[in-house]
Formats: structure tokens, C-alpha cells, sequence
């Protein structure tokens, strides 16, 4: 190999496109020293999602919650089974080529990983963080009916809302798992792709107005992808969304305008992480990466460490914050969403004990007591109502 080619291996491999993105970072600050500590500390954050990860995820397969969630009675009708299931092979059929393309080729080839190679494996553990949306309040659930092995959203440290085995928000594993690994990938890089254009077409656009046109770029996508296909389709639903702020307000398809907010942002995040690159085509979570020591495969390990700290991040701050708290603001679930048990599977209303989320209720959680359908407070077996604690003073009751 030439020196030249080298240098284009060695390129490519900390930026993942030959050349790509080259020098874009500058204006965003990304151009720092190499004794700069900035991996320290992504990959630090990358290390906490990680045991986090690997925490849910073994609390999950031991655990009581690792069982399949039946759809219920109601059949999803075949407008919405085809196309499930159609999107479910064709992603499965494309994970092996994602898988050898983004690193199993470079790795035979030349033994290394290159940075989309990290980025898939980063947006594939990603979605262990998908159930946090309904933190504190069920406003988001899943298709039963799909294939599944229930969710490790109880698991996760501090959980809030009710979940019991056989009644959680299942979590469509055949999509999921190449959908949050290759397919946010795939979206990453057009959305570098359209930056790019973006880019040469107007040279002289500030990094800042790239960022916010992305972002809206971003946005009516997630119009197009969720409010016309996916959510008329039945992969999920939005019943707690607030309904003021949704498209299609009170059917099992309202598609709530925050969503694209949120989910616009993650993405267009993602996009800035892979596209604005210093001279060397590292991103902006990579800065002091030779000043790791302790071998190449040490310094690897703590480069995808800080990548999967960056992805993580994206998706924890630009979505799962604002749609824990969001959840809490909901509206009454739709009829529309409570008829279709593949949509509440055995979560609440019929067949239950319990009314399905409404603003006029209290919020009950995993630990509380719950109002049934009779108005009756329920609460947890050997649970007694708090007794009043005389305030002293009053009643005669002497200060001591």
C-alpha cells in the first residue's frame, strides 16, 4: 500500500466515508488540542449507558417480565398485518448487509472499525433506552400483535409507571433491533448526505442555519415517516399524546406535533455527530483520542465508548426528557385505542381493574394504590391509609 493510500485508510477510518466531512467542524469549536479530555468524558458517558444497558437488559432475560405479551381479542385487520410484517422481513433481510458492509468488511479488510461501524453498534444498543418515554405515565404503546418477549422498561433504575408481567408495552423486537441499529443509521447518513448538498450549494451558510434547517428537514420527516405510515399501520400508538397539539387528534393514529419536535431533534443530532469533523475526520466526542494510552485496542475501546456516549445522550436529552415530562400532560386515551387490545394489552380499561390514564385521575404508579372503575381507592396488599399526625398546639395538644 502507498503512503498515500494509507493516509485515505487511515482517514476513512476515523470518519467512516473516504474524506467525508473534512474540516466542517470549524466554527463549531471541534478543532482542539490532542491533550483535550473530551473522550475522557464522553466515553465516562458512554460507560454509564453501557452498564445501564447491560443492567436492563440481564434484569430482563432473568427476570419475570421476559415472557410474550398477547395482542388480546381484537385481530389487527390486514391493512395493518401486511405491511408489519412486510417491514419486519425487509429489515431483517438487510441486517446481515448492514452488518458486513459497516464492519465485517473493514475489519477483514484491514483489521479496524470505521466510524459508521461504531455508530451502528451505538444506534443498535440505543434502543434500550426506547421504553423510557412512559417513565411516569403509559402514553406511548406498541402493537402486541407483533412479535415479542414483553419489556425491560420495569427494570430500568427508578421506573415509575405500572407494569406487571404479561401486561407491559411489549417491544417489537424484529423491527426494533435492525430498525434502531441500521435504519437510524441509514437516516444519518442521508441526512449528512443532504447537509453536504446543503453545504456545496450554499457555501457560506453558517453552521448554525445548517443545524436549524436540518432540523426541519428532519421534522417533516418524521411527519411523513410516522403521521402517514407508520402510525396508520398500527405499529404503534400515541394514546396519552395531548391531543391540542396532534394531527389526527383522538384516533389510534394521532400523531402528536412534539413528537416530530423531539424525534426531529435526536435526529438531526445525530446527523451534526457524524458530519461536523475536524481535519483528521473525528468527531467532536473523539477529541484527545491520542492521548489514550494503553494500546490500540484500548484506545478503540474508549473511541466507541465516547461515540455511543455522544448517541446516547442525543437520545436521552433531545427525546426522553421532554417526552417523560410531556407524558404527564396527556389526554384521555382515545376510544379509539382502548377497542383495540392489540394496542392495551390488558394495561387498563376492559378486562381490568383499572381506567386507562385520564388527567382526571390520579397518576398511579408501580408502588401506589389506584382508583378502579367503581371510584374505589385500591391499594396495595397490606397498605393502610396514612393516620393523621396531630399538629402540635392544636386541640389542646401540648408543644413539647
Amino acid at each position: 500500500m502507498s503512503e498515500s493510500s494509507k493516509k485515505s485508510a487511515i482517514t476513512e477510518s476515523v470518519s467512516g466515508t473516504p474524506g467525508f466531512g473534512q474540516g466542517l467542524g470549524k466554527g463549531l469549536g471541534t478543532e482542539t488540542p490532542r491533550s483535550s479530555n473530551a473522550i475522557k468524558i464522553w466515553a465516562a458517558v458512554g460507560a454509564l449507558f453501557l452498564a445501564y444497558t447491560v443492567y436492563v437488559f440481564v434484569r430482563w432475560v432473568s427476570g419475570p417480565f421476559f415472557e410474550p405479551v398477547a395482542g388480546g381479542p381484537t385481530e389487527p385487520p390486514m391493512y395493518m398485518q401486511i405491511p408489519l410484517m412486510a417491514n419486519a422481513i425487509v429489515l431483517w433481510i438487510g441486517l446481515p448487509f448492514a452488518l458486513w458492509y459497516f464492519l465485517i468488511r473493514p475489519w477483514v479488510r484491514e483489521r479496524r472499525f470505521t466510524l459508521d461501524g461504531m455508530l451502528l453498534v451505538s444506534m443498535g444498543l440505543m434502543m434500550f433506552q426506547d421504553p423510557m418515554l412512559n417513565y411516569y405515565s403509559t402514553w406511548c404503546t406498541y402493537n402486541a400483535w407483533l412479535w415479542n418477549r414483553g419489556s425491560w422498561a420495569p427494570h430500568i433504575p427508578g421506573w415509575v409507571a405500572y407494569e406487571e408481567p404479561g401486561h407491559t408495552v411489549p417491544e417489537p423486537l424484529l423491527t426494533n433491533i435492525p430498525g434502531y441499529m441500521y435504519g437510524v443509521l441509514l437516516l444519518t447518513i442521508v441526512g449528512c448526505w443532504v447537509m453536504r448538498r446543503i453545504k456545496n450549494r450554499w457555501p457560506s451558510i453558517s453552521n448554525l442555519r445548517l443545524i436549524l434547517v436540518t432540523y426541519a428537514i428532519a421534522f417533516v420527516f418524521d411527519f411523513v415517516m410516522e403521521a402517514l405510515i407508520m402510525l396508520p399501520i398500527g405499529f404503534y400508538s400515541y394514546p396519552g399524546a395531548i391531543q391540542s397539539l396532534s394531527f389526527n387528534a383522538g384516533t389510534y393514529y394521532q400523531w402528536p406535533i412534539y413528537e416530530g419536535l423531539m424525534w426531529g431533534g435526536v435526529q438531526a443530532a445525530l446527523c451534526c455527530l457524524r458530519f461536523f469533523t475536524d481535519d483528521r475526520g473525528r468527531t467532536v466526542v473523539e477529541r484527545g483520542l491520542d492521548g489514550i494510552r494503553g494500546g490500540v485496542a484500548k484506545q478503540q475501546f474508549t473511541r466507541f465508548l465516547a461515540i455511543f456516549g455522544g448517541v446516547s445522550a442525543c437520545f436521552f436529552l433531545f427525546y426522553n426528557v421532554p417526552a417523560t415530562w410531556l407524558g404527564m400532560h396527556g389526554d384521555p386515551w382515545p376510544e379509539d385505542v382502548q377497542k383495540r387490545s392489540y394496542f392495551n394489552p390488558g394495561i387498563c380499561g376492559e378486562g381490568t381493574d383499572r381506567p386507562c390514564p385520564n388527567p382526571d385521575l390520579p397518576l398511579p404508579t408501580k408502588h401506589s394504590g389506584y382508583v378502579n372503575h367503581d371510584g374505589v381507592l385500591v391499594l396495595p396488599e397490606g397498605v393502610t391509609i396514612p393516620s393523621v399526625v396531630p399538629i402540635q398546639g392544636s386541640n389542646g395538644n401540648d408543644a413539647e
